[in-house]
């Protein structure tokens, strides 16, 4: 059995699996598993005839599968970038529909040890797999200070950037930055000013974390991969929790379904544009006042969800 102290809900629960659940005796793949919360509902939305494969790459994720005992899923422990090789691996080659719900899970955030919350002291790892790359403080360890610059700006879109990574390599000298506890004070020394409601810590905690496993180098593989496996017809649903990882996926969805944008100032006849490979279901989906009430981690949540084309 699984430790059940530390819970995840899932965010926009329900939306989610009613875009993705288009044929009862469909194969959907759950790309992000996390503590299986969609995953059930898909489940329970199948008929007996329909087939779930789940991924993740945390092996606490992989460990709480095991509390689901149906014969209709399966799941493997890979990086969601790795999407098409698990499919291969357990013979799948068509899907009806595809799950990315994007981020960290509530357990990790949670968990002290995992060291992805400033809100808890503890080791700073980071990883999502903890058996596998570089601790967050492995790498401040050793990064110069224009590395540390350019993933807080980037990932992080902070603006204070290189007074953190000035800080950062200024208290390594002094002694090794090995927790969450010390990152967070020195990143609150060197913030000078932030959004009501907003620790100082939080976009530089976001930009390491991303950075560390790599989150939104693998996104666009696992997209393109997706809408590969997808029968056409089939789904693609994405939950994003910021604008870097939602402009990832919104640019893809638009460019896959027009196509055609890209050649409009060019002398080619409408007959030999590409066709579109996607068509975009709806409008972004975010959390209601409902769910926000019960989930406050839902207020960034931005479902996008698309159907491949013939």
């Amino acid at each position: 059995m699984t430790d059940t102290s530390l819970t995840h809900v899932p965010v926009l629960l329900a939306e989610a699996i009613e875009a993705l659940a288009t044929d009862p005796s469909g194969t959907y793949v759950d790309a992000t598993f996390g503590r299986g919360g969609h995953s059930r509902a898909l489940l329970a939305r199948l008929g007996p005839h329909g087939r779930l494969f789940a991924i993740d790459r945390d092996p606490q994720a992989i460990r709480a599968a095991a509390d689901i005992d149906d014969p209709r899923f399966a799941i493997t422990q890979a990086e969601f970038g790795q999407l098409a090789a698990a499919c291969s691996r357990a013979g799948i080659t068509r899907v009806h529909g595809v799950l990315l719900d994007l981020g960290v899970s509530s357990p990790q955030l949670d968990d002290p040890q995992r060291g992805f919350s400033f809100r808890h002291d503890g080791p700073l790892d980071m990883r999502m797999n903890p058996d596998s790359g570089p601790t967050a403080a492995q790498w401040l360890a050793q990064a110069t200070e224009n590395e540390i610059t350019e993933v807080i700006r980037e990932y992080g879109e902070e603006r204070f950037a290189r007074s953190i990574a000035k800080a950062l390599v200024a208290a390594r000298a002094v002694e090794r930055v090995d927790t969450t506890g010390q990152l967070a004070r020195i990143v609150g020394g060197a913030v000078r000013t932030r959004e009501p409601g907003q620790d100082p810590a939080t976009r530089t905690f976001q930009a390491l974390r991303i950075h560390i496993n790599a989150e939104l180098a693998q996104l666009p593989l696992a997209l393109e991969q997706a809408l590969d496996l997808l029968h056409p017809g089939g789904r693609l649903a994405v939950i994003s929790f910021h604008s870097l990882e939602d402009r990832i996926v919104k640019n893809f969805m638009r460019d896959a379904a027009h196509p055609e944008a890209k050649f409009a100032r060019l002398p080619i006849a409408t007959v030999d544009l590409p066709r579109p490979r996607l068509r975009l279901i709806g409008k972004p989906i975010r959390a209601d006042a409902a769910e926000l009430a019960r989930n406050v981690r839902a207020r960034s949540a931005l479902l996008r969800v698309a159907e491949k084309t013939e």
